[in-house]
């Protein structure tokens, strides 16, 4: 049997490691925490591997194990790797208090609202766009990814960023920063978590049935009559459909709606829980992105400006929405398919700029699709009849970037593939309070 026990921020006293415990694993400061039986061996965790095997060494010959984690080691932690290895009726957890409910606890804060992503080996992406689209965010640091990095990124966001270092030491903090405060600084090797708040939340959001963030929405492709929007200068609804499902947007996404026009794609998108920019030219079109995205209750970054120029200082995304026309169609959709991690999809009315787009789409490396759509939608007329209205048809390309690594043969290895991120990946399994060891 493998004991796993989490320490840390919810533990009055360190943890009693059983007499004739054989093999004793954790991190360093988990182990110096403790006492330890005669006899016992110790294993300090790096890297999974050699651990995982002095386990199974002792577990062949009937031996108890011991394992020492941070806070639940079930969130985040070592316990996903433990059954994945040995199964999980061969696990008896005890979990501690995680450090993201200690955070919030000392806030006084409800946390079943909240977002909780780890930063930690993971790329930092994720948690900065959740950071962005989401009002109340929990994310678990690590090198690289830590209140610094997470400040910067939020140039521009109206957030509150909590830093909680040492939770449950002598030395513990709990500091309320700006983005550009916690930007500023050398955060050190303590930090156990981040909470991003938006400056709106007052409390809890009200009583709660299902954990997490903020619902998925029952409906998408909102009529509309559901956006201000001017002249009817507005993506339809039937497109905006077809869009969607093209983009895929999801919690974790960025997406940019360039041409935003309502913003409604932009809306949309937050709604789907992507992190989104509008990117809209005229100043009459931005303020009323801002106001369709308030009055939907989402968090949606509007840029003011003419794409392509406006574009340069944003963050890549995963995927790009392109709306109108014009001249500069071309270069805008270039740049969007060069810069796009996923996929970009571009609306055109006029068929003269269809090869223009895409070109621009292949040009860049995507495969290309396409599909005019041509919709009729029921109309009263006296009588209590009805008639078939005609929209203006639409052209709605789509480019998706291939996989990483297609078309490679099977002995064939991208450099990228050889990193050894997976060895961090394997230290934070160990430690869900992302404090190093």
């Amino acid at each position: 049997m493998i004991t796993v026990v989490g320490t840390g921020t919810g533990a009055a006293v360190p943890p009693q490691v059983p007499a004739g415990t054989a093999l004793v694993v954790g991190g360093r400061r988990h182990l110096d925490a403790v006492r330890l039986p005669e006899g016992a061996e110790t294993v300090v965790l790096g890297p999974l591997a050699p651990a995982l095997d002095a386990v199974e060494r002792r577990l062949d010959k009937g031996e108890r194990v011991v394992v020492l984690a941070s806070g639940d080691p079930g969130f985040f932690g070592i316990v996903r790797v433990l059954a994945e290895r040995f199964g999980p009726g061969r696990l008896d957890v005890r979990p501690g208090v995680s450090s993201v409910a200690t955070a919030f606890a000392r806030l006084g804060l409800a946390w079943d609202d909240a977002v909780a992503v780890s930063a930690h080996g993971r790329d930092s992406r994720t948690a900065v766009n959740l950071c962005r689209a989401h009002p109340k965010v929990a994310v678990l640091t690590g090198p690289g990814a830590g209140p610094a990095e997470l400040g910067a990124a939020l140039e521009g966001y109206e957030r509150t960023l909590v830093v909680a270092s040492a939770l449950g030491s002598d030395g513990e903090r709990v500091e309320r920063v700006t983005p550009a405060e916690a930007a500023a600084r050398d955060w050190g090797r303590s930090v156990n978590v981040v909470l991003c708040l938006a400056p709106q939340l007052a409390g809890s959001s009200g009583p709660r049935t299902v954990a997490g963030g903020l619902p998925r929405p029952a409906v998408w492709a909102l009529p509309e009559d559901a956006f201000a929007h001017r002249d009817s200068m507005i993506t339809k609804f039937e497109v905006r459909a077809l869009a969607l499902a093209r983009l895929g947007p999801r919690p974790g996404d960025l997406v940019w709606d360039v041409g935003a026009g309502s913003g409604s794609v932009a809306v949309e998108c937050a709604r789907l829980g992507a992190a989104a920019v509008a990117v809209e030219k005229t100043a009459d079109g931005a303020a009323r992105v801002r106001a369709n995205a308030s009055a939907h209750g989402v968090d949606v970054r509007v840029v003011h400006g003419s794409a392509p120029a406006a574009l340069a200082g944003l963050d890549d995304p995963d995927a790009v929405f392109v709306g109108g026309g014009g001249r500069e169609l071309a270069a805008v959709v270039e740049v969007c398919a060069r810069r796009a991690r996923r996929a970009v999809v571009v609306a055109l009315a006029a068929l003269d700029r269809v090869p223009a787009a895409r070109a621009a789409l292949t040009g860049a490396g995507l495969v290309c699709d396409g599909v005019l759509l041509q919709s009729s939608r029921l109309a009263p007329l006296p009588g209590d009849v009805t008639r078939l209205a005609a929209a203006n048809p639409v052209f709605l390309l789509w480019g998706v970037r291939p996989p990483a690594g297609a078309g490679r043969t099977a002995g064939e290895t991208a450099d990228d593939e050889a990193s050894p991120a997976g060895a961090v990946h394997d230290v934070h399994d160990v430690d869900d309070e992302g404090v190093p060891q």
